[in-house]
């Protein structure tokens, strides 16, 4: 059994006005390849062809359907006949059950298994009694030839009609169309595609650090933007060069640090040797510096500078200085699979092209390996312990010649108090006053020897010594106004002196070390450990070169990608009449009803406001526009329809057939975005080949553009998709996980009415019977003998059976779900009574008297 999945559309041909172009077998095929063509679909291994004829035509066109029947093709040809408006006389036997003009002869071609004929005789579209539209008014074929259109209803009218008596059915329809306005549904398509390609604004140079992190990433790409394997493990090998002088570095500034603590310390104040001990360690910890600087200098060189040496190379150097790179086995293994994961996680969260490709750029530029030349500006940077400058500028005198000493605010307190507790004499010993500013003058004298270099190496020690003598004076007046005992003046002395001494031990501490870190010390010490880090990432850097490299080409190649598809989604937002003329329109005059596979919603027509549209309205095509003008009046023998009233044309409400319903909504919440969505989805697909390609290393401009063309084909299938099955209906490429929104956020409908339709105790009454009065007495009368067909969309299959369980209705086990969303209904296929179908085949060539070229074959008669 042929199912949906294995047809990619239905072929429709219209011989009534496009038989004599069909009249060979390649003629067929080349009409039937430009409708697939247009449509985006290969040739199907099982072609199914609906073709509009009259019953007439059916004689008249047995050339067409021989060759229909011989059509080509791996699989089997199934093709349904709609015929259109009543049958003339095949003969005059008076012994005929029924009259020669109500006789339906077709040819024996059509008796073939998979053939069937839907005999309309007349489309019914008036609304009241008064009304006499042609038979095969066009606005209601239309909607009828859609709904046939639609594969699984094509096989499933195909299917009954073949289990009917003589494989011929009179159809009677009541259809509802839920779908957008035109311009609603095209502004939607517009900002989906502007949605999903995204704004140029958001295009940077790179990504900040701060937008994304590397948890982010896949495991492939995360070790290799991280430094897998360069973070954790030690970047100098013990006992080698680079650890060497490292070491030797360390060590003599650990001695400089243990110089100082003695220079801080009152021994410090009162001998020179510990300064001269820690100024040797100090110059001694320069030129070991400088040294390891050379080193790091060299390491930097060995990434080279022009052309670029190899891994191998490059960690044999680095080897040579102590250094070690580490192992990257088996880090490039997976990067094309990370990136494509990448890339479908972000589009995933609902991320423009744009915003992605913006992604891909900084990740390309996190992930590259940076040279050692490019880290020499860095290197620069750092200050030269020898030359005392950073990056070639000298640095400040204050740095060289000491720090800033500490206020003379901090002791002034204490200063005070040690000297009025110094100076609690009288008499003869007020003379001991003197002992607690002198500890302070002492202190400053001593430091000013020590910190030679600092500049106004006294101010520090200025303000206890200040303070002190006041503090003296205060004394000395609080002794002679309180007249205090001999011992407690004895133990005031006692006390100042400690207290004086213990704050000149503090203010010494802070000045010398302040002058020492004048001095360079902790520079140094920092100037070292910028050293190492420097090293260190230079290590880094050299840690799966080649593998980072790729990755970053590889991930600047599909950013290019996707700004090519950005770029052609921006192409396709563009409105149709603002385009550039499409370079792949056929010009060699094809009618337009060639195009009905993509051919726009049957609520475009209602106006007939796009008659001029080639892919707007393919019946008005032979409806009017091939009728013959003024001045040239049809023939008897011609088969073109007259012109619809003008009334006709001018009232959208004269164009809906009675037997259908429409309800048009006006957009849902979810609309743009579930279509943006679908584009996503769209894109994905396309890119399928593209990261075959970057696994290979072969992502280069030919890959891109081969995407670029495979998305633009996409999106017009999107499109096609969209303007022929409505929104409901998810494209052929939309993901299978994904959860589509419901009608009610697409459309701005609800499903009550497809229910109400389509449910099992639907009004049948409200069917309508295409059949003229003369051609009803034909069909039988049997009620039984009926065949009913249900459908809704698949799309909205869930909330039409949750609205029968929520209602209790019954519920029909044999309705149809279909691929389309825009149509639901029933369709009930009465056959005709036994006798009325009559089958011939040829007897001399076709081009004979229609009355003698045929024999009718009795035996045949079903």
């Amino acid at each position: 059994m042929i199912t949906p999945e294995d047809v990619g559309a239905v072929v429709h041909l219209d011989l009534r006005t496009g038989a004599a172009e069909l009249g060979t077998a390649a003629a067929l095929r080349a009409a039937a390849a430009r409708q697939l063509g247009r449509a985006g679909l290969p040739e199907p291994d099982h072609p199914l062809f609906l073709v509009v004829d009259t019953p007439a035509g059916l004689t008249g066109h047995q050339q067409q359907y021989e060759l229909l029947t011989a059509y080509r093709a791996v699989g089997e040809i199934r093709i349904l006949v709609l015929l259109v408006g009543s049958a003339p006389g095949s003969s005059t036997d008076e012994d005929e059950t029924f009259p020669p003009d109500r006789r339906l002869v077709r040819p024996a071609a059509l008796r073939a298994p998979g053939t069937g004929l839907l005999w309309a005789g007349d489309l019914r579209s008036a609304r009241t009694a008064l009304e006499q539209p042609a038979p095969d008014a066009p606005e209601a074929l239309t909607v009828l030839v859609d709904v046939l259109s639609v594969p699984d209803v094509f096989l499933r009218v195909l299917d009954d009609v073949g289990s009917l008596p003589d494989a011929v059915a009179a159809p009677g329809v009541r259809l509802l169309e839920q779908d957008l306005p035109p311009e609603v549904r095209d502004r939607a398509w517009r900002d989906a595609l502007t949605r999903f390609a995204g704004e140029d604004a958001e295009l940077a140079p790179d990504l900040p650090v701060a937008a994304w992190s590397a948890a982010d990433l896949p495991e492939p790409l995360r070790g290799l933007v991280t430094g897998l394997g360069g973070h954790d493990q030690r970047h100098r090998e013990p006992g080698g060069v680079a650890d060497d002088a490292y070491r030797a570095c360390a060590d003599v500034l650990d001695g400089a640090e243990d110089s100082l603590a003695g220079l801080r310390a009152l021994p410090g104040l009162l001998r020179g040797s510990y300064r001269e001990a820690f100024e040797a360690d100090v110059a001694q910890a320069r030129q070991a510096l400088g040294d390891y600087r050379d080193l790091v200098g060299t390491a930097l060189h060995s990434g080279g500078s022009g052309t670029a040496p190899s891994a191998a190379e490059t960690a044999a150097r680095l080897a040579a200085l102590g250094l070690r790179v580490p192992s990257a086995e088996g880090v490039g293994e997976r990067i094309g699979e990370g990136l494509r994961e990448f890339a479908g996680k972000l589009l995933g969260r609902g991320l423009a092209l744009r915003a992605v490709a913006q992604r891909f750029t900084g990740l390309a530029g996190r992930v590259e390996p940076v040279p050692g030349s490019a880290l020499l500006p860095k290197l620069a940077d750092l200050p030269d312990a020898r030359t005392g400058s950073r990056g070639g500028t000298p640095v400040s005198a204050s740095g060289t010649r000491g720090g800033p000493l500490p206020s003379p605010v901090a002791g002034l307190p204490a200063a005070a108090a040690a000297g009025l507790l110094g100076a609690l004499w009288q008499g003869l010993f007020t003379a001991l006053a003197l002992a607690v500013p002198l500890v302070f003058l002492g202190t400053a004298l001593f430091g000013a020897s020590r910190l030679r270099g600092a500049r106004r190496p006294v101010r520090w020690a200025m303000g206890p010594r200040i303070a002190a003598a006041a503090g003296a004076v205060a004394g000395i007046v609080v002794a002679y106004a309180a007249e205090p005992p001999l011992w407690l003046s004895a133990a005031g002395l006692l006390a100042g002196l400690g207290a004086a001494v213990e704050t000149a031990r503090r203010l010494w501490r802070a000045a010398a070390g302040s002058w020492a870190a004048g001095q360079g010390t902790a520079a140094l010490r920092r100037a070292l450990e910028g050293l190492d880090a420097l090293l260190a990432e230079a290590v880094r850097e050299h840690w799966a070169a080649e593998e980072r490299m790729y990755c970053a080409d590889a991930a600047r190649s599909v950013a290019g990608m996707l700004r090519a598809t950005a770029a052609a989604a921006d192409a396709e937002a563009v409105p149709e009449p603002e385009r550039p003329a499409d370079a792949g329109v056929s010009g060699t005059g094809q009618p337009a009803e060639d195009d009905w596979l993509s051919s726009a919603s049957a609520l475009e027509a209602d106006a007939f406001a796009a008659a001029d549209d080639v892919d707007s309205d393919w019946a008005s095509v032979y409806a009017w526009d091939d009728a013959p003008s003024g001045d040239e009046p049809a023939g008897p023998d011609e088969e073109k329809t007259s012109a619809p009233p003008a009334d006709l044309r001018e009232s959208p409400a004269a164009g809906v057939p009675r037997w259908l319903d429409r309800e048009s909504g006006e957009g849902g919440p979810e609309l743009v975005t579930t279509l943006a969505r679908d584009l996503t989805d769209a894109a994905l697909v396309a890119m399928e080949p593209y990261w075959g390609a970057v696994e290979r290393g072969q992502a280069g401009a030919l890959a891109v553009r081969r995407t670029e063309e495979r998305v633009r084909d996409l999106l017009s299938t999107a499109h096609r998709h969209l303007r022929r099955n409505g929104v409901l209906a998810p494209p052929p490429f939309a993901a299978g996980h994904r959860t589509r929104a419901t009608s009610a956020n697409l459309l701005g409908t609800d499903p009550h009415r497809v229910a109400e339709l389509v449910g099992a105790d639907a009004d049948r009454r409200t069917v309508v019977q295409l059949s003229s009065p003369e051609q009803g007495t034909l069909l039988s009368r049997d009620p039984a003998a009926a065949v009913w067909i249900r459908f809704a969309p698949d799309a909205v299959r869930d909330e039409v059976e949750k609205t029968w369980r929520t209602s209790g209705s019954a519920q029909p086990h044999e309705a149809l779900w279909t691929s389309s969303g825009r149509y639901a209904g029933l369709i009930r296929l009465t056959p005709l009574r036994m006798g009325v179908v009559d089958t011939v085949r040829p007897r001399q060539s076709p081009g004979a008297d229609p009355v003698d070229a045929h024999e009718r074959r009795d035996g045949d008669r079903r």
